[in-house]
């Protein structure tokens, strides 16, 4: 089964803005917590130039959506997140090019992009950052079949709780220590908006 199309991951990417401007109150409260207070307003910003660019250009595959996607973030989004969103979409994009993206294809990309995440943000499970969300659904992938998509909701939502109790290790929040607990990552929390546009663009298919 093919998994991902052109239209579909400009869709995805349409649908990621949407959930970002929607909840960037929220993102950003999260951040003041525990961070800069600035992730919504980054993230909103960051799709929103995204969605822009990509419905501006003709691709010829998803691998070249999601490398437009990829390098659009790195340019327009601050901090760490426009590095490690923008470095996860081009780990896909390299694993996906010059493929049809089927399930197999899709679970490695995200593999990548996990490994990804790992490699630029010197992330490990269980630091309290958007790699606990993607590591977990890239887990979730290689053991169940791609078509159980609520199954990967549940999934990013169950790791989302898991970490409001860790203490950050990692990242500005880190400089928290024990006052960081209680509090959700707003990494996590947008990794799961981007999971659920996901989601609902796969629904629309089906």
């Amino acid at each position: 089964m093919i998994v991902l199309t052109i239209e579909h991951t400009k869709r995805w990417m349409e649908e990621i803005e949407k959930r970002m401007l929607e909840h960037k109150d929220q993102l950003t409260e999260f951040d003041q917590a525990i961070g800069d207070g600035d992730h919504g307003i980054n993230m909103a910003r960051g799709f929103h130039e995204v969605v822009a660019k990509i419905n501006h250009v003709t691709y010829d595959s998803v691998s070249d959506v999601l490398k437009s996607a990829a390098m659009t973030l790195m340019a327009k989004v601050g901090g760490a997140s426009g590095p490690l969103y923008g470095t996860a979409f081009l780990k896909m994009s390299m694993a996906m090019q010059g493929k049809e993206v089927n399930e197999e294809v899709f679970c490695q990309a995200m593999k990548d992009a996990v490994d990804g995440i790992h490699t630029r943000g010197k992330a490990e499970f269980g630091e309290k950052t958007l790699y606990d969300v993607w590591k977990q659904v890239a887990d979730f992938l290689e053991l169940e079949e791609v078509a159980e998509w609520q199954g990967l909701l549940e999934v990013c939502q169950a790791t989302i709780e898991d970490t409001r109790e860790l203490v950050a290790t990692k990242g500005r929040a880190s400089y928290l220590k024990e006052r960081s607990k209680g509090h959700v990552d707003p990494g996590s929390m947008s990794s799961f908006y981007i999971f659920e546009a996901l989601v609902e663009v796969i629904d629309w298919e089906e």
